[in-house]
């Protein structure tokens, strides 16, 4: 007698869960989830590619909102002079789309790029940066989930970023992520400071949300 082989079925709750328990209208239905490449996501119109994300073949709108662009772009302001003394690095928008293990395409609000790690220490000149960050940013929006950022998480340090800030900009506080499970938390009275991705660089957090104020 022959074997019946059952597939496994799964459904936009699996899928949604898998993703992080992002929202149903997040999720693009085309291409069919699961099945979408970096070919799809380049083939979408320039407003849209510009918030989506590939997650395991699946195209995801990115949680954005105004005050949190502010702040991502506020950042800029104490990044690129301390950049400009050394050219240590090439610093990444939020529509910057960057690979990750396993061929996931994220755009962290900001992303930092030493350029020792890339060719001839210049950022390729293609749609989708192949180089992970070394510093990447997300900014909280009110359509993330915890269990979202817990995703990027494990995204980004499987692809060997070396620090990652969570900032909650409703509590004024900044998370420094060292591993996934391994943080500080910083409120508006302390100061970040770049690690051994920007060593030297400062920045007490009250002056960024000052900035971007």
């Amino acid at each position: 007698m022959a074997t019946v082989v059952e597939q496994s079925v799964e459904t936009m709750a699996d899928v949604l869960k898998r993703l992080g328990e992002v929202s149903a209208d997040r999720v693009l239905n085309r291409p069919q989830p699961g099945t979408a490449t970096e070919n799809d996501l380049l083939r979408l119109p320039k407003y849209v590619r510009r918030m989506c994300e590939l997650v395991d073949g699946t195209l995801v709108v990115k949680a954005m909102g105004a005050p949190e662009s502010l702040l991502a772009f506020a950042l800029g302001k104490f990044l690129f002079p301390y950049l400009a003394g050394n050219r240590l690095a090439v610093v990444l928008g939020a529509d910057g789309h960057t690979r990750f293990f396993g061929d996931q395409i994220r755009m962290p609000d900001v992303a930092v790029i030493l350029r020792s790690r890339l060719p001839g220490g210049r950022l390729p000149q293609q749609q989708v940066c192949p180089v992970p960050p070394d510093l990447a940013v997300e900014i909280l929006s009110p359509g993330n989930t915890a269990r979202e950022i817990d995703r990027k998480l494990h995204d980004f340090f499987a692809s060997d970023v070396q620090l990652v800030w969570v900032v909650n900009l409703q509590q004024r506080s900044v998370r420094v992520y060292t591993s996934v499970d391994e943080f500080t938390e910083l409120t508006e009275d302390d100061t970040l400071d770049g690690g051994n991705v920007l060593p030297g660089f400062t920045l007490p957090i009250r002056d960024w949300f000052d900035e971007a104020e």
